[in-house]
């Protein structure tokens, strides 16, 4: 493992995580929980553990990202606060 790039990694999802929380616009949210996933996969990868890579790229970057923005388009965007 690459110390660095595990590091790199780590903070992308931490920084990700964070904007999703803080961001009003739901549409936002979804794509930075779906970056999430993403770079989520990622530091699976570089792990070693590809199956659960896979299965957090088939389930966490794939389906529930197209559920929540399907969600999303039958809801409001925007808090009103």
């Amino acid at each position: 493992m690459i110390w660095q790039l595990d590091l790199v990694l780590l903070t992308f999802v931490v920084i990700t995580a964070i904007a999703a929380i803080w961001v009003k616009d739901l549409f936002s949210a979804v794509v930075l929980f779906g970056a999430f996933s993403f770079f989520m996969c990622l530091l699976w990868t570089e792990m070693a553990a590809v199956d659960v890579a896979f299965t957090e790229a088939a389930v966490g970057a794939g389906v529930s990202t197209a559920f929540f923005m399907a969600a999303v388009f039958v809801t409001t965007r925007r808090t009103k606060d």
